[in-house]
């Protein structure tokens, strides 16, 4: 793989790594503001289950693979100069999947009221799924502007263009926290709701097809089932309909057995995951999404070797998830003090976050690592094998999901979803080495291996040191204090991994540190 790819790739992440820091951050001022307006009660847990059936909606139509599936067959297209049959192509699809969509809508809106006993059997409270059937209604438009957003974002990362696409969730988020603000003191969570539909409109709508058109978008009105292409789509989106993925099954599964636990549980664990996702976003969702559109190009041109390279190198440096998911586990009451007590938002709800967070963390790594591994088969076209072994891999995880339930309450749950997702990427990555005769796969695994040696030790004395601060993990006296105990023990972290890196000769870490010096000076 020449240097220059390297450093497209790597402008690209930067790119892609500083919008999803941005967005993080405004995702979990949002969830500050659901906290501070909702606490951890039933109208929390009402709109997070009033989510359900719209990511239902959007697995069965694959809104939220748009870019994979579609990136592989314009990425051709403009590979082979054929630009005007490409947009053919996204036409085609465009007008087709999005008739669908808002049939799909339309019967979802009807039909709401039957359909949320099945997503959330354990909601027995009738005012409590009274509400989440009318924030369902008020969200599930949204989906078509998610659709067509996929749909433009999609051409932007074809043709290497990110800034644009990069800006769409930063202002679904800020519309979000809006209306909370604005309408919560009347509408109470219905005006997260509102804000759900109004920043997808804007952020995904308005503006990516803004975007869509300056990368030379040429829209029409054509539907053509026959065409090839679209056949081949078809073929690729259908294992993403029919499967279970590790996103929709973790969202999904938390509410449906979450519905089981006592009331504010489904609140507390979406805190927790969404701590979590901010580690996971940074480190790996913003390195997935740019690697994919080259991976998509050394497809094309059938560089096999290349590709396995560029998956293992990004693997090797998103090992790093792992010591950072243990600083996570050992700050955990003072993060979640720090973000979220405060308003409705008790020092119990702040307890049952923390507990959680701990057992959401051991599956950090997965769902970061997840994020690259599965665009190494789309990038091939190839959906089938990963909706199979992603379906096996939850499959098996039902059972951790029920004992978690029965023997551990909500932190069962969290622990499931860490098994489940550790499950499913292991599963595919090994099934990935053996069809593509990866040969860097043992370097892989290596480094995440030294990782989890150097966390354990440190992160068993990180927690000696913390309880010390904090009069043996007992609760700080305030904000300030939990501010200054995170502020010692993150340099003593970094202090500890940079030093075992040089010791231990760990390139993931020494390079890392390396680059941001440079960056620095």
């Amino acid at each position: 793989m020449t240097q220059s790819l390297y450093r497209k790739v790597g402008a690209a992440y930067l790119i892609l790594m500083a919008s999803v820091l941005l967005s993080r951050m405004i995702g979990l001022f949002r969830e500050m503001t659901i906290a501070y307006v909702g606490g951890a009660g039933g109208g929390v847990d009402a709109y997070q289950i009033a989510f359900v059936i719209p990511e239902i909606l959007n697995t069965i139509v694959a809104s939220g693979f748009l870019s994979v599936t579609f990136i592989p067959i314009f990425s051709r297209y403009l590979t082979e100069n054929q630009e005007a049959e490409g947009w053919k192509v996204f036409s085609i699809i465009f007008n087709s999947f999005g008739c669908m969509m808002i049939v799909f809508i339309a019967v979802s809106i009807w039909f709401a009221p039957e359909l949320m006993p099945w997503v959330a059997p354990g909601i027995t409270d009738p005012a409590l799924i009274a509400r989440a059937v009318h924030m369902t209604r008020i969200i599930l438009p949204a989906q078509f502007f998610f659709f067509t957003g996929g749909m433009f974002t999609a051409v932007q990362f074809a043709k290497e263009i990110f800034t644009i696409p990069a800006i769409a969730p930063l202002i679904y988020n800020t519309c979000i926290i809006a209306c909370g603000v604005l309408l919560g003191p009347y509408l109470k969570m219905e005006g997260f709701s509102w804000g759900v539909l109004i920043g997808a409109f804007l952020g995904n709508f308005v503006l990516q097809s803004w975007g869509a058109a300056r990368a030379g978008m040429k829209y029409t009105l054509r539907i053509d089932f026959t065409h090839p292409d679209f056949i081949a789509y078809i073929c690729l989106t259908l294992p993403l309909m029919i499967g279970l993925t590790m996103t929709f099954s973790t969202e999904f599964f938390l509410k449906f057995f979450g519905s089981y636990l006592p009331e504010g549980s489904i609140a507390c664990l979406n805190y927790g995951l969404r701590i979590m996702f901010v580690i996971v976003g940074i480190l790996g969702q913003a390195v997935g999404t740019a690697s994919f559109p080259y991976l998509a190009r050394l497809a094309a041109d059938h560089q096999i070797a290349e590709m396995n390279h560029l998956i293992n190198r990004t693997l090797q440096y998103l090992s790093l998830i792992i010591p950072f998911s243990m600083l996570l586990m050992v700050l955990r009451h003072e993060v979640v003090r720090i973000l979220f007590e405060r308003g409705r938002f008790d020092a119990a709800a702040a307890a049952q976050t923390a507990a959680v967070l701990v057992y959401l963390m051991i599956g950090a790594f997965a769902f970061g690592a997840q994020s690259v591994v599965v665009r190494g088969y789309y990038a091939l076209q190839n959906t089938l094998f990963p909706a199979i072994y992603s379906t096996i891999g939850v499959l098996i995880s039902i059972p951790f999901y029920m004992l978690g339930v029965r023997l551990m309450g909500a932190i069962g749950v969290a622990l499931a979803i860490s098994l489940s997702a550790a499950l499913q990427v292991v599963l595919l990555y090994v099934i990935w080495n053996h069809r593509m005769h990866n040969p860097g796969s043992r370097s892989v695994f290596g480094s995440y291996l030294k990782m989890a040696v150097f966390s354990i030790p440190a992160g068993a004395l990180l927690e000696v040191i913390r309880r010390m601060l904090t009069h043996n993990g007992a609760a700080v006296p305030g904000l300030a204090w939990s501010l200054m105990v995170c502020s010692i023990i993150f340099l003593l972290f970094i202090a500890m991994l940079t030093g075992a890196g040089y010791v231990f000769k760990i390139r993931e870490i020494t390079d890392t540190f390396r680059r941001l010096m440079k960056k620095a000076i």
